[in-house]
């Protein structure tokens, strides 16, 4: 790999489509064993340019200047609640504009890289409500409201980066001079997250609601120490629910696809051995499967909890160092949807929290009011236990499983020719990521790319599933229908997505077909629900953008995880519980005359 020109899979872009579908899958998903996305250095170059300049430095001066603290001297502002206050603000306010998660060639944005508000500053781009029934919240245009409403949560952000901190008598009190970020700021911004999120849920999740707006509403209401104290349970929820979710089947198909995406990693033979036997079993090996739940499952569930309870300075220091070391080892392999931010904030928090506030100094639990406590608590686990019980209620991210393999996804299927209509007709903040790559290396190489993004997803367990469905649905037309992973696809029409297969489900197809008109047949997708913590298997759907959900079923996890990506054994079993009467799809065949011919 150079530094400008990526390892470009082993195939003759004109030729791509003379493979079958599944040949083709095989041999992309053995390329992304050693090569992973196969990325030019210069585009992890321009990450961490991003991470340390604008995040890192720029986040230090705005929330150690605007608060009198020296940026120079580290034992002046590291311990001062206003700058963890301040630097989570900063966070929310890249993430808000599209420049922090979800950004950049490794989420699908090639040009532009910024698509977040590209979006929220568009009107009638597609915005989604969360729930049908609120007052005020329906349709799925966005409106002149939407826009201002973008605006003003901007604007209150702004006014909490830039102004000074108000004083706090409490504060002085435990020795802290800085003051903190004005509680009516904070109240006025976690109203209008709410208040926006009701109407569009993209953009609250891309502002990583589901973890900055609890604590926001920390910061407007609750006194410093218990504001301190929440805090850190809330960050431990974060870990634990992340560290549960990791349990199951899917995890460990996580990660070995995650390590061979990393750019420091130049050893074919080290990323090889976290499959089983490569090339001819791309299951987890015992060592990928050892470091998904040791350096994973186990780290985010026991350090957190012994980082909540120990009053042992030595065992904390650890602990926070296994946490600092574990969110450097995620920035640094780079892993698709590109949490970098998110990950220097949590490995930050875990020394400000834990060894700047320590439990034994009056910062544990037993020193907070009580009843704010089981407020706390009861209120950030509420959703991820609704989560992964009902996973079809509530986002993956609400529901604390971050990465961990488990997750809402789909595949789109287009007849040839018809996906030129998501260009022709939305409202959106760019191309459709093949017509963004089509300008940057040709239609033909663009496709070779897009079919990268497919072998990665068919890595992961819900990929075997999906293209077995697929198969079903499409039989021997999956080789020339134009195939898309719907994340990325996604991604262009509504600017984010961070692996939240809701974001595109049933209602977000509807819009679609409202705009664009795909004809039955044309436009067909499979999508699958995460499992549920106490179910062996997912449940699927089918849809025909024209005619909307025509089949649902349910298959075991099991059967997909035993698969390879290609399928040599064939689609994995499924069971079909329901089926639109009478529904045959509508084909349409490769040649362009026979197309004709059919419609006619």
């Amino acid at each position: 790999m150079g530094f400008k020109t990526g390892d470009f899979p082993p195939v003759d872009p004109a030729r791509l489509f003379e493979m079958p579908y599944l040949e083709r899958i095989k041999v992309l998903s053995r390329h992304w064993v050693e090569y992973g996305f196969g990325t030019p250095k210069m585009t992890h170059v321009i990450y961490l340019a991003k991470l340390l300049v604008v995040y890192v430095v720029g986040g230090l001066l705005i929330a150690a200047l605007t608060s009198g603290l020296n940026p120079l001297e580290f034992s002046s502002w590291w311990t001062e609640p206003i700058f963890y206050q301040k630097l989570i603000l900063w966070t929310v306010f890249l993430e808000a504009l599209g420049a922090g998660g979800s950004w950049g060639p490794l989420a699908g944005h090639f040009k532009p890289f910024t698509c977040g508000w590209r979006t929220y500053l568009k009107v009638d781009t597609i915005r989604q409500a969360p729930w049908k029934r609120v007052p005020l919240t329906g349709g799925d245009r966005r409106t002149g409201v939407d826009v201002l409403l973008y605006i003003a949560v901007i604007a209150v952000l702004l006014a909490g980066l830039l102004l000074p901190g108000t004083a706090d008598a409490d504060l002085t009190r435990l020795g802290f001079d800085a003051g903190r970020v004005m509680p009516a700021v904070a109240a006025a911004l976690a109203v209008l997250m709410v208040t926006l999120g009701l109407r569009d849920k993209v953009f609250f999740l891309q502002a990583r609601g589901e973890q900055y707006l609890p604590a926001i509403i920390f910061f407007a209401a609750f006194p410093i120490v218990d504001m301190i104290v929440a805090l850190k349970v809330l960050i431990v929820a974060v870990w634990f629910g992340a560290g549960f979710s990791k349990f199951g089947k899917h995890f460990s198909m996580v990660v070995p696809p995650m390590v061979s995406n990393t750019p420091w990693l130049p050893s074919k033979a080290v990323k090889r051995m976290h499959y089983k036997d490569f090339p001819r079993d791309l299951r987890p090996s015992y060592r990928g499967s050892l470091l998904a739940h040791v350096g994973g499952t186990f780290v985010e569930i026991v350090t957190p909890l012994v980082l909540l309870f120990t009053v042992n300075a030595t065992v904390a220091l650890l602990a926070a160092g296994v946490m600092v070391c574990f969110h450097l080892f995620i920035t640094s392999t780079f892993p698709l949807a590109v949490p970098l931010e998110w990950n220097i904030l949590f490995a930050f928090a875990a020394v400000f929290l834990f060894l700047g506030h320590p439990n034994w100094a009056g910062y544990g639990l037993g020193d907070m009011n009580p009843a704010l406590l089981a407020l706390t608590v009861v209120g950030v686990l509420f959703f991820p236990v609704l989560g992964n019980l009902r996973p079809d209620l509530v986002s993956f991210l609400p529901s604390m499983r971050q990465y961990a393999g488990n997750w809402a996804s789909a595949m789109w299927a287009f007849a040839p020719g018809a996906e030129d209509r998501l260009d022709q007709h939305l409202v959106k903040p760019s191309e459709m990521t093949v017509k963004q790559l089509s300008a940057l290396y040709g239609p033909e190489a663009a496709e070779v790319v897009m079919h990268q993004l497919l072998g990665w997803r068919a890595m992961h367990s819900q990929g075997r599933a999906l293209n077995s469905i697929m198969i079903n649905q499409l039989g021997a037309d999956i080789d020339h229908y134009t195939l898309r992973e719907a994340e990325f696809s996604t991604n262009c029409i509504i600017g984010f997505n961070f692996g939240d297969g809701h974001m595109h489900d049933a209602r977000f197809i509807e819009s679609l077909q409202r705009r664009c008109g795909f004809r039955p047949g044309e436009f067909v997708v499979v999508w699958i629900e995460s499992q549920p913590v106490h179910r062996n298997h997912l449940r699927y759907q089918v849809i025909d953008a024209a005619l909307g959900v025509v089949e649902r079923g349910v298959y075991r996890a099991e059967d997909a995880v035993a698969e390879q990506p290609w399928l040599p054994n064939g689609p994995i079993a499924v069971d079909v519980q329901w089926r639109m009467r009478g529904y045959e799809r509508v084909r349409y065949p490769k040649a362009a005359a026979d197309r004709e011919e059919v419609q006619r």
